[in-house]
């Protein structure tokens, strides 16, 4: 068993690297620390320290430098990601490190220097001594996400939200990988079995194995957890109808695989893979905070690509497995844009950085806690995006009802207004809203659109 490194030996490298704030080479630092230091003890320190998010490191091999990393977790509203596009005020912030790393994902392919798998950036984690998010962040998701305060079966909470659950992570993971579904379109689907008009069998079935993927969790909360069982399942479901290959669902992948969009090449496929897969699951198993261990899996299933596809869809649900079974606020990833979730994720493919993945979990977390009423605490000031569009919203909402329309009619009405009284770079967001206050409307709110019980009444008979 390797030798735990103190923390005050951690505290001399964190603190030397501290006084070099453009970054400083492994070199250097030996030079700079004072005592003598094996280089591969130095390379060991400086791992654990970025791997817990102290440090940040730069370049690859013996190019490498090491930068001190911003306070995790503590938002700097200069540096941002718009959500909904454009002119919304509802913004992700993001700290000085993340917006740094942002700048560096988005330049020029022929800009980024090509990497490959970095089996150290797996072997360096050590759970429940290393930590990808701080303990003051930790903290607090607990403190938003706890449902409830009394001991209860795995999977309590997760079944009395079910049906909104369903929905919302089937159309947000889905909306993350392209998939053109409308929410209001995603739910009739859900329900009803029926495919929207104009959409590809693919985003149909993506949509439709998520609903199975989700059951699984819910249905075996119990029995689920980081395990090849249930990782490689959740992929067989995910993935059902979607490869060319139908044996490749369930299966770890045999072949090299690319990413679009990236320098960053994978582990090629072979005897390697599944050992480095076993040793993923163990390690995650063996993280005792939820929190962590949902972030972990976010970072390390997609940065393997076990899978020949559908990998990055597999760690947003399985993220969820450790929230389910303590019966904390899932994560739904509602409002996430897919640029930041995209940039967060490069970060962690080409430079093994999490600084921006982690800004973006913890306000997906944020915003799926405001998400489920059950949730005990509130979390900030009025949606001001809804407040600029209200009195649209009520009108169209009010409109849909009295005249009898059903999902279908509705969505395409929808369109029609965003299309006419919202400004482009707003229209998503607020045809996203327009379905969702359709769908939660019920005979306690309706007061507030104008709308009589006969007229409701009416209309429910139609809303198929």
């Amino acid at each position: 068993m390797p030798r735990q490194i103190p923390d005050h030996e951690l505290l001399q490298v964190h603190e030397t690297v501290r006084r070099f704030p453009a970054g400083v080479s492994i070199d250097q630092l030996a030079a700079s620390l004072g005592v003598r230091v094996q280089r591969r003890t130095l390379q060991r320190r400086l791992a654990l320290l970025v791997a817990r998010g102290d440090l940040r490191r730069e370049g690859g091999g013996r190019g490498s430098r090491y930068l001190p990393s911003s306070s995790a977790g503590v938002a700097e509203p200069e540096a941002s990601y718009p959500v909904g596009g454009g002119a919304a005020e509802v913004r992700i912030p993001i700290s000085a490190a993340a917006a740094s790393l942002r700048e560096r994902v988005r330049r020029p392919l022929n800009q980024r220097s090509p990497v490959g798998y970095h089996k150290a950036f797996l072997t360096s984690y050590e759970p429940s001594r290393s930590f990808y998010l701080p303990a003051h962040v930790r903290a607090h998701l607990r403190r938003i996400g706890q449902a409830s305060a009394e001991a209860q079966p795995a999977g309590t909470f997760v079944l009395r939200i079910f049906q909104r659950l369903l929905i919302d992570l089937s159309w947000n993971s889905s909306r993350l990988e392209g998939n053109t579904y409308s929410l209001l379109e995603t739910e009739r689907l859900l329900a009803l079995g029926a495919s929207a008009e104009g959409k590809g069998a693919r985003d149909t079935q993506m949509i439709l194995n998520h609903k199975g993927a989700i059951e699984l969790l819910v249905e075996s909360a119990a029995e689920i957890g980081f395990n090849s069982y249930t990782i490689c399942n959740l992929h067989a479901l995910l993935a059902e109808n979607l490869l060319p290959e139908p044996a490749a669902e369930g299966r770890l992948r045999a072949s090299p695989v690319g990413i679009g969009g990236s320098v960053y090449r994978p582990l090629e496929g072979g005897a390697e893979l599944p050992t480095i897969f076993a040793e993923l699951l163990a390690k995650a198993s063996l993280i005792a905070d939820p929190f962590e261990q949902a972030f972990f899996a976010m970072v390390h299933l997609p940065y393997l690509q076990a899978f020949d596809d559908v990998n990055k869809r597999v760690s947003r649900l399985a993220a969820n497995i450790p929230l389910i079974r303590q019966n904390l606020c899932p994560l739904s990833f509602v409002d996430v844009p897919e640029r930041a979730y995209v940039d967060g994720l490069l970060g962690v493919y080409e430079l093994n950085d999490i600084s921006l993945l982690r800004d973006v979990f913890v306000w997906a977390y944020e915003r799926s806690c405001g998400r489920y009423s059950a949730v005990r605490q509130s979390l900030g000031e009025p949606d001001p995006f809804r407040m600029r569009y209200r009195d649209d919203l009520k009108r169209l909402v009010t409109a849909i009802v009295i005249g009898g329309m059903d999902k279908s009619a509705a969505v395409a009405a929808i369109r029609a207004e965003a299309a006419v009284a919202v400004v482009a770079a707003d229209r998503a967001r607020f045809i996203e809203i327009a379905e969702t206050e359709l769908m939660g409307l019920h005979a306690g709110n309706i007061a507030r659109y104008r709308i009589r019980p006969a007229q409701f009444e009416a209309w429910l008979s139609t809303w198929a």
